[in-house]
């Protein structure tokens, strides 16, 4: 029996290029362990940050180095891809943040007729919007923060207009308040404000970033995560805690050892736990996900409240993250849980291929 050749994809034009490559490495040493080996062979493909596509033998560099590789004065064709990437069986794109979570990759990827691990076009830009996602989870029914979304053009218009939406914002939500450009990952541009002054700082900021823009009322609750694995049945993993020194669950925070404690299980009563994984299910087929997902809840522990705060749709595979080590502690090992993942794209297969 032939192996399957895997094409994992990573790094990308977002802000989360260097998490890409240190999830990127993960995969690859999770399909080069002996019972992984003998199904795939694995072809790395490592996209710069100019976006330029880079050939197996300085993608293998990239993974071992762990450091990207410069952009160039003149990147030349973006539309030049490695030869090799011809010859994939099924991709694994591990691409984070905007270009990479989006739905762009995977509409590429569609394009070229061959399956790979996660969700479509649909449930990628789905999961990566905030205010479409938002607008989902409504339909679905599931509870969430009030929030109010935004546009950059209302808050780079004119001096008379922009005092007016502030005091809109302020009508509809009290302090403090979040705010964040609405497609982009990892906390990157987001903005706890308690005032005013903040609040018109923030949104000018976030305004820089995207042109979509969400406000979400702050509450007292605890962070709580859950992972999904599967396609038209997903599973549902144990329930994760974050607790965290900082302000909030900032990039820095995410990312830095030692910055925040995962609590797997978190310490929830039974039927906490039971509800919160019913919703993170339900929020995974409300955007259309596929193959992976881990649904973000605050749990308001003197009501008893759930409120849904968002889903990733290709969340992290670095030694922080909590994805693996959710599934990790549910009984399914890291090596399996990357088995899984390709074996639920071949499920899933390229259904849009013209026989």
């Amino acid at each position: 029996m032939s192996k399957l050749r895997v094409g994992l994809l990573f790094g990308g034009r977002s802000g989360e290029h260097e998490v890409s490559i240190v999830s990127a490495s993960a995969i690859a040493a999770a399909l080069t362990t002996p019972e992984n080996q003998s199904k795939y062979d694995l072809t790395p493909f490592y996209i710069r940050k100019d976006g330029v596509w880079c050939p197996p033998d300085l993608a293998q560099q990239v993974l071992e180095s762990q450091t990207p590789l410069p952009s160039e004065d003149s990147p030349g064709s973006l539309w030049q891809f490695p030869p090799e990437a011809a010859n994939m069986d099924v991709w694994f794109p591990i691409l984070h943040g905007p270009n990479g979570e989006d739905g762009t990759i995977q509409g590429l990827l569609t394009l070229m007729q061959v399956p790979f691990v996660g969700s479509g076009v649909l449930g990628s830009a789905l999961g990566m919007d905030k205010v479409a996602m938002k607008e989902a989870f409504a339909q679905a029914g599931l509870p969430q923060v009030d929030y109010v979304a935004v546009t950059r053009s209302q808050i780079w218009s004119n001096p008379c207009v922009f005092p007016k939406l502030c005091d809109e914002i302020e009508a509809k939500l009290n302090y403090p308040v979040f705010v964040k450009p609405a497609n982009l990952g990892s906390s990157v541009g987001i903005a706890k404000v308690r005032d005013r002054k903040e609040l018109e700082t923030a949104l000018d900021n976030a305004a820089s970033y995207d042109r979509r823009i969400i406000i979400e009322a702050g509450i007292n609750a605890r962070e709580v995560e859950c992972a999904v694995l599967g396609n038209d049945h997903p599973k549902a993993s144990v329930v994760g805690e974050i607790t965290f020194q900082s302000d909030f669950y900032d990039y820095e925070t995410k990312y830095t050892a030692g910055q925040a404690d995962l609590h797997i299980p978190a310490p929830l009563p039974d039927a906490i736990v039971s509800e919160i994984q019913k919703q993170a299910i339900q929020a995974f087929l409300a955007v259309d996900a596929a193959g992976i997902s881990r649904v973000d809840f605050f749990y308001q522990e003197d009501t008893g409240e759930i409120l849904i705060n968002e889903i990733n749709t290709l969340p992290g595979f670095t030694a922080t993250s909590m994805y693996p080590q959710l599934w990790q502690a549910t009984g399914i090992p890291f090596t399996e849980l990357v088995d899984q993942l390709i074996q639920l794209a071949l499920e899933r297969g390229s259904p849009e291929k013209l026989e």
